[in-house]
C-alpha cells in the first residue's frame, strides 16, 4: 500500500492522469448544484476552472523535472531559479477577476452571485490541490464544499423564514397609501426600523414603492402572514420579501 501511495505521489503518467481526473470530478461535484439552479457559472465552468488550476501545478512540476534533468545544463548556464508555486499564485489572483464577474448588483441595494464566486475560488483551490497530488485534502474538501453549498441550503432557507428581522419591498398606487401600509404592518405587532421610498422597478411604471425594514413580534413571526396582510390591501400592487 505504501508503495502504491508513493507511486501515485511521484510525477508519472498514471499520477498525472489521476490528478486530472480528480480535478475534473471535484469541479463537476462543486458545479453541479449551480448548474441545476441555472446560475451563470455552471457545471462546465467549474470543471474547466478546476482542471486549469490542476494544470498549473502539473506544468510547474514538469518544469522542475526538466530543469533537474534534460534542461539542467541550460538552467545552470542561465542561473535560473525555480519557484513551483509562482504559477499557482497567479491562478489565485486571476480567479478573483472571474469570481468578481459573477457578482452583480440587483435591485433594492442587493448583490447576487456571492456563492457562485466563492465556489469558483474553491474549485480553483481544489484543482491546485489535485494537481499537487494532495489527494486526502481534495476528497475531504469536496465533501465539506458540497455540504456547504447543497446540503445546508434548505436549512439556511428554513432558518431565514424564522428570523424576526425582515425587509420587504412594496409597490403601491399613491404616496399617501404609505400610512395605510405601515398601519397594516403595525397591526401585526411588527416594529418598523427603516422606510425608504423609491420608484417602481417596472419599466414605464411611475407608481411609488418602498423598502421597509422591520422586526416581527415573538408571538407572530410568520413571514407569509405579514406579507399576506399587506398584499390584501387594495392600494398594494406588488409585495415581496428581500433576502
Amino acid at each position: 500500500m505504501a508503495a502504491v501511495n508513493d507511486y501515485l505521489r511521484d510525477f508519472n503518467f498514471v499520477s498525472v492522469l489521476l490528478r486530472l481526473i480528480l480535478a475534473l470530478v471535484s469541479g463537476a461535484l462543486t458545479g453541479y448544484g449551480r448548474a441545476r439552479k441555472k446560475q451563470n457559472a455552471g457545471l462546465r465552468t467549474y470543471m474547466l476552472v478546476s482542471i486549469g488550476a490542476a494544470l498549473t501545478i502539473l506544468i510547474s512540476m514538469y518544469e522542475y523535472e526538466m530543469l533537474t534533468s534534460n534542461w539542467s545544463f541550460a538552467a545552470e548556464v542561465a542561473e535560473m531559479k525555480f519557484d513551483g508555486t509562482r504559477i499557482a499564485a497567479h491562478v489565485i489572483n486571476g480567479i478573483g477577476f472571474l469570481a468578481a464577474g459573477n457578482i452583480i448588483a440587483i435591485p433594492h441595494q442587493r448583490v447576487a452571485g456571492l456563492t457562485t464566486a466563492i465556489g469558483l475560488f474553491a474549485s480553483a483551490c481544489l484543482g491546485i490541490a489535485a494537481g499537487a497530488g494532495f489527494y486526502e485534502c481534495v476528497i475531504i474538501s469536496i465533501v465539506f464544499i458540497v455540504i456547504a453549498m447543497e446540503v445546508l441550503q434548505p436549512i439556511e432557507t428554513a432558518y431565514k423564514r424564522k428570523i424576526r428581522n425582515i425587509t420587504i419591498y412594496v409597490e403601491f398606487e399613491s404616496a399617501e397609501d404609505i400610512s395605510i401600509i405601515t398601519e397594516a404592518i403595525k397591526a401585526q405587532n411588527a416594529q418598523i426600523f427603516e422606510l425608504e421610498l423609491e420608484r417602481s422597478e417596472r419599466e414605464g411604471d411611475n407608481d411609488p414603492a418602498a423598502i421597509i425594514s422591520l422586526k416581527m413580534a415573538k408571538n407572530n413571526a410568520s413571514h407569509s402572514a405579514l406579507l399576506s396582510s399587506v398584499a390584501e390591501l387594495s392600494c398594494v400592487s406588488s409585495i415581496q420579501e428581500i433576502e
